[in-house]
């Protein structure tokens, strides 16, 4: 059994045995590898995404959190590639990061054939890029959290004349345009609904303050007049 089989597979095993804990000895003689291989595939999991829980000491072991995990997907190889050509654009949006692990979580959870498929068929894709085209901004975890927990978050911006300030903001939204990703909220140093460029916001600190509730039409923010603004559509 090649490694992103055994992966698979011990995937697998740790889910039809939780909430059991199976220990790094059995699973080792499971798959017929050392302990210190398991160990290792278990860390790999780990870091992709996959809720493997650990204990220590006698009785300890692994576990999967069933509620958290995703049953073997019966995505097309080719499904599998437009979701990952979707989430590759995703660099410097809000929940890049999210999308990262999303992408790990569902080639994890897809057989073994079809995960190769799949890989075989993205090796036939390419994006062309300008040679000396900026790495995209990227947006501070602070922000997300802002926005999720709606807490007050405390920027220092540089506006387009380079002039800085330090301004406190409740969170409301973001908003993309056709390069740049925005924070949009209630600006209480100006008074006002304000949009702040991402790769603008040289720091964010999330302070313990509960935002107001307002919505991206209280802010009434002003946009060009050929662009409109609609709301992520899940299905």
């Amino acid at each position: 059994m090649n490694r992103t089989d055994r992966l698979y597979a011990m995937v697998e095993e740790l889910r039809a045995c939780a909430p059991r804990r199976l220990s790094a000895r059995e699973l080792a003689a499971r798959f017929e590898v050392s302990v210190r291989t398991v160990e290792r595939d278990i860390a790999a999991l780990q870091q992709a995404g996959v809720p493997i829980y650990a204990d220590v000491g006698r009785g300890g072991g692994y576990t999967l959190d069933k509620s958290r995990t995703l049953p073997p997907l019966n995505f097309t190889p080719a499904e599998a590639v437009a979701v990952a050509i979707a989430l590759s654009r995703a660099g410097g949006s809000p929940y890049s990061r999210a999308a990262r692990t999303a992408l790990r979580k569902i080639f994890s959870a897809m057989s073994a054939s079809d995960g190769a498929s799949a890989r075989e068929l993205a090796d036939r894709i390419r994006f062309l890029i300008p040679a000396e085209a900026d790495a995209p901004a990227s947006v501070p975890a602070v922000l997300e959290e802002a926005v999720a927990a709606r807490r007050v978050v405390r920027l220092l911006y540089v506006d387009g004349s380079g002039t800085a300030t330090e301004r406190d903001v409740e969170p409301v939204a973001f908003t993309a345009g056709y390069r740049m990703w925005y924070f949009l909220g209630w600006c209480r140093l100006r008074g006002e609904g304000r949009v702040f460029r991402i790769d603008r916001i040289r720091r964010a600190v999330l302070l313990d303050e509960t935002a107001p509730e307002r919505t991206f039409e209280d802010l009434d923010c002003d946009y060009p007049d050929d662009l409109v603004a609609h709301s992520l559509k899940l299905v």
